[in-house]
């Protein structure tokens, strides 16, 4: 708090087996069973816990979100309303916020009604009804009748706790089943692709528009692989695919906020220069650092706060800009849509996408001690040259539209030329390489080759049988810089999954899919990586490339609503 890239006040995820600090718990004694599942159409939680003697009790949480005085309000606060379903169930809540990633204890001071947790750089107010020593000595309970608690800033809150509550419940609902009938959504697989788009929303931070790759950080990839990475902030590239697969379900606001945060990071740059990830506010100060305070995910660390990716060199940046910025020159829904002004910008950037396309760089996949000239970084660039002249088309520009197709025709000549691979029968990962990449099964998606190239139905063939354990596609199979990789990137099966069925091969491509599907937990909601053995999911969560995933296979294989009704 209060922020997603902020020292969280509830780490016991990362805390490992030895501590439970860090967390805020409402525990059912002589606890037997639970339930969990959002309100539909809402990211609204609720959970029913049961003990072994049949009594119960719900717990609704939720982060208040509705329209207030013109403009979204989403107040950094949490609320959980408990309520007892059968008997008498006794439950104890236990509090217990830490900051400076796990290496402070707050003081606590309370009043009548409320409980302060005060840190170095923040304080915490927990508002309830319910019994104040209960909470500070960790009492055990008989819940009687409802309670409410609500956590936030060292504010007030100006009426009846309960009262409040629930309104906040109802307006937040409300908030949520407007904006969820609002979607385009497909014919089949409808909840999973709801589910899948609030996730998305929720990963966008409101203030900047910047879009998030997760929420947390540090869920190793795989157990004990030291692949554990900090998520929580902004990487071009992650946002072009959420704006793309928003604006496909009909939600521009999204977009829109997000293409400000691009551009202002942009008018913020030296020299045209982007760099692969930023923090939420715009700013690059994110020094990758490990966290002694903290043992990590099932005691597996390191903890890293900070992403080291924020200094690499990925030339893919500048074609993730442009073409997350494309739809404003194209989408009549709009309330402002691209002109001349933003137009000169994006020229800007694809300068330097013509300046560094046939250059080395740390690729898609984040190698820190490699550099190679990686295919998919140079069909970005190609792809912000390629954008830019159909914007130059569609604005009348025929100057500019020459140069800039005249520009995307010899990148992709010399990509085409040097990424291909004839004795593997497919495009490789880099220039003159012999090495297979997931992200070319992208190739398609992004225009650079014709679904009936039997290039592209070649590299797809290779891909799958090299690549593609069981089920799950791995993002490629060589030693990086931690050893070879273990698990499959959950990102990767879709898009063999969409790539399948641009070829044509639907029916083995809706296969696939519900088997992916099925990987989700009981809330729908996907990681980083899978474990094709056991199918466990590992990495970050929930990861927004994943969540991605869902909607655009679920938008290519639906049944459409025509054939259907």
């Amino acid at each position: 708090m209060p922020q997603f890239d902020s020292d969280p006040v509830f780490c016991s995820l990362l805390q490992g087996s030895s501590d439970s600090r860090g967390s805020f718990s409402i525990d059912m004694m002589d606890y037997s069973h639970s339930e969990q599942s959002y309100i539909r159409n809402s990211p609204v939680l609720v959970t029913v816990l049961h003990d072994k003697y049949g009594n119960s009790a719900q717990i609704t949480d939720f982060a208040p979100r509705f329209k207030q005085y013109g403009r979204v309000f989403c107040p950094v606060m949490t609320i959980r309303q408990i309520k007892p379903l059968n008997g008498s169930p006794r439950i104890c809540v236990r509090l217990r916020p830490i900051y400076e990633y796990g290496a402070a204890i707050p003081q606590i001071t309370h009043g009548s009604n409320h409980v302060r947790y005060v840190g170095p750089d923040m304080i915490l107010r927990l508002t309830t009804n319910y019994s104040i020593n209960a909470i500070l000595d960790e009492i055990p309970v008989v819940l009687d009748e409802g309670v409410t608690l609500i956590l936030g800033p060292d504010e007030t809150v100006p009426d009846s706790v309960t009262e409040v509550g629930q309104q906040f419940l109802n307006q937040t609902l409300d908030y949520w089943h407007d904006w969820t009938r609002s979607l385009a959504i497909p014919y089949e697989w409808q909840q999973e692709v709801i589910r899948a788009a609030i996730t998305l929303k929720l990963n966008a931070f409101e203030d900047t528009g910047a879009i998030i790759a997760a929420m947390t950080t540090s869920i190793p990839e795989s157990p004990d692989s030291g692949r554990n990475w900090d998520y929580r902030y902004c990487w071009l590239r992650d946002g072009y695919f959420v704006v793309s697969t928003l604006n496909r379900l009909g939600t521009t606001q999204t977009m829109e906020k997000y293409i400000r945060y691009l551009i202002n990071i942009s008018a913020n740059s030296e020299n045209n220069f982007l760099w692969p990830v930023y923090r939420i506010n715009g700013m690059r100060n994110m020094e990758e650092q490990i966290v002694e305070s903290l043992a990590g995910y099932r005691s597996m660390g390191p903890v890293r706060v900070g992403n080291q990716a924020a200094e690499q060199i990925q030339n893919d940046v500048y074609g993730d800009a442009i073409l997350a910025t494309a739809h404003v020159f194209f989408d009549e829904r709009l309330e402002k849509p691209g002109d001349e002004v933003l137009f000169r910008i994006l020229e800007n950037l694809g300068e330097k996408a013509i300046e560094v396309y046939d250059k080395p760089d740390a690729g898609p996949w984040e190698f820190r001690a490699t550099k190679r000239v990686h295919t998919y970084s140079s069909v970005m660039c190609w792809a912000a040259c390629d954008r830019l002249a159909r914007i130059a088309h569609h604005l009348g520009l025929d100057n500019r539209y020459e140069y800039w197709n005249s520009q995307a025709k010899d990148m992709h000549k010399l990509i085409y030329e040097r990424s291909w691979n004839e004795k593997l029968n497919s495009f490789v990962g880099s220039f003159d390489g012999n090495e297979l990449d997931a992200s070319l099964l992208l190739l398609n998606e992004l225009d650079f080759l014709e679904k009936n190239d039997p290039k592209f139905a070649s590299t797809v063939d290779a891909i799958g049988e090299h690549l593609k354990e069981g089920n799950f596609l791995f993002r490629y199979i060589a030693k990086d810089d931690f050893g070879e990789p273990e698990y499959a990137f959950t990102i990767c099966t879709f898009w063999y999954i969409d790539a399948l069925t641009s070829l044509g091969r639907k029916q083995e491509a809706r296969e696939l899919f519900e088997e992916l599907l099925s990987c989700a937990n009981h809330l729908g909601l996907m990681s980083e990586h899978i474990n094709p053995e056991d199918r466990e999911m590992w990495g970050n969560y929930p990861q927004t490339y994943s969540m991605v995933g869902i909607i655009n296979s679920a938008i290519r294989l639906s049944t459409s609503w025509s054939d259907a009704l």
